[in-house]
């Protein structure tokens, strides 16, 4: 039978969390299948990132003109930068039946979900706010001040958990990446994502 179209996976949580540990992990393994849909950021990259495999670092300028051309999925501007994802990668992958997966923030996560309901919606969640902070000191790579700001926003995006489907406890990395394979496996299994395919099956309309 004939796959369908694929899952759009989001993965969000609030800063600090560990989205891009747990994400780096999911795509080590060697059996997994998921497309990963690279975000665009204006902010500039932390040591060891890669443009065009972490992110697509853009300036300002640029972002703003896919913005006014309608070519992001999403995009949100989040302590002086923007995110974003680029729309026509995430559909055409999509129809091609393979599984997109998304790590954005939350904010972003919210708009994706106004526009794609039927995606899966992950909240990657700390196991407490005082690792969350010990988290952020130890990348050494904000000042004091921002990392005061992102405590701030965690506690408001921790308030955001109610538009998820799913939530795993990030306590440590190798058990959150079996929590998210568990709740994919199972959404691929889901009866209103694969009856049509067996109604056309029954029909004797089962495309080859």
């Amino acid at each position: 039978m004939k796959k369908g179209r694929g899952l759009l996976i989001v993965l969000s949580g609030p800063s600090g969390v560990g989205k891009g540990t747990v994400r780096k992990e999911l795509f080590s393994q060697p059996d997994t299948n998921y497309e990963y849909s690279i975000s665009m950021t204006t902010r500039s990259p932390r040591e060891g990132e890669v443009d065009g495999k972490d992110y697509f670092f853009k300036k300002r300028e640029e972002f703003e003109q896919l913005i006014r051309e309608g070519r992001l999925l999403e995009y949100a501007e989040y302590v002086g930068n923007y995110y974003g994802t680029p729309l026509d990668y995430v559909n055409e992958t999509l129809d091609a039946g393979r599984d997109v997966f998304l790590e954005i923030e939350v904010v972003g996560a919210a708009k994706v979900r106004e526009k794609m309901p039927d995606g899966v919606f992950i909240f990657l969640a700390p196991p407490n706010l005082s690792e969350l902070e010990q988290r952020l000191i130890g990348r050494g790579t904000e000042t004091d001040e921002v990392i005061r700001n992102r405590i701030g926003k965690a506690k408001e995006e921790l308030e955001m958990m109610h538009l998820y489907d799913y939530v795993v406890e990030n306590d440590e990395v190798g058990r959150a990446c079996d929590r998210i394979n568990a709740i994919i496996t199972a959404e691929h299994c889901r009866r209103t994502r694969v009856e049509e395919r067996y109604k056309l099956m029954l029909e004797g309309n089962d495309p080859q």
